[in-house]
């Protein structure tokens, strides 16, 4: 939400700003409790999306995969498995596969809608296990990606996430989305090919983060057509920079 956000420098802050204080709230978002507070005062969460939308003063609509209540699992390399978003990048163990509990989420039907209606759909970046793979893991939500005639494309994050995919390459990032939708959703895969300055990767990499590992003979493999730029946007932090990232987006979809 924060990302289509008319000031996102400022509510991205305050919407990403995660308690360190000992307590409940510890390691929790902002953005998180406060779309849960909205929730809770329109008791409708697709309703609660839509003023938060307006408070941020969004540019487009959004629309939940579903408005059930669902929380992630996942099951970690040792076979334990571990419950809540928070528990689960906390454990900093290999995740082996993510599931939504209950496992049948009802999706909203406008969202099915705009996934038939679309003529370009994107995932990424952002956490793997945590934030894109729960949102194709609703029911259907697979089956309209998939039947969609719309050109799809994977934007790779830039960076590995601690306590999440740690040591991933983009080809890893690719498989684990593919175990979790029965194979290939997304045909087009877009990569940075910018080079972080040495001081800011030293920085990454005292909190377990790396460069993203452009593996280009398995991403062949897997029959993916492959787009690279120079997407980086460095600024204290790595991030795509948006104007670069919306022109790649935009010629890999014809549409400049």
């Amino acid at each position: 939400m924060i990302a289509l956000s008319e000031d996102e420098h400022l509510m991205s802050r305050l919407f990403r700003f995660r308690f360190n204080s000992e307590g409940g709230l510890h390691d929790h978002s902002f953005g998180n409790l406060f779309l849960t507070a909205m929730a809770g005062v329109t008791s409708d969460f697709a309703e609660a999306v839509r003023l938060t939308s307006e408070v941020l003063a969004i540019k487009g609509v959004i629309y939940p995969s579903t408005t059930s209540n669902v929380h992630l699992r996942a099951e970690l390399e040792d076979g334990s498995w571990v419950e809540g978003e928070t528990r689960i990048t906390a454990s900093r163990k290999r995740i082996r596969c993510i599931q939504l509990a209950p496992s049948d989420a009802h999706p909203l039907p406008d969202a099915l809608d705009a996934i038939d209606a679309a003529d370009l759909i994107t995932i990424g970046p952002g956490s793997l296990y945590t934030s894109l793979i729960p949102n194709l893991l609703v029911n259907e939500v697979i089956n309209a990606v998939r039947a969609s005639s719309a050109i799809k494309i994977y934007i790779q994050n830039i960076m590995t996430q601690p306590g999440e995919t740690e040591m991933y390459s983009a080809a890893d990032h690719v498989e684990a989305l593919a175990q979790h939708c029965g194979g290939i959703l997304f045909s087009n895969i877009l990569l940075n090919n910018g080079k972080p300055s040495p001081e800011i990767l030293k920085k990454y990499g005292a909190e377990h983060a790396g460069l993203v590992e452009i593996d280009r003979d398995r991403l062949h493999a897997l029959g993916l057509n492959l787009v690279e730029r120079d997407l980086l946007a460095e600024e204290g932090v790595i991030r795509h920079d948006p104007d670069r990232l919306a022109q790649a987006v935009l010629q890999i979809a014809g549409l400049e």
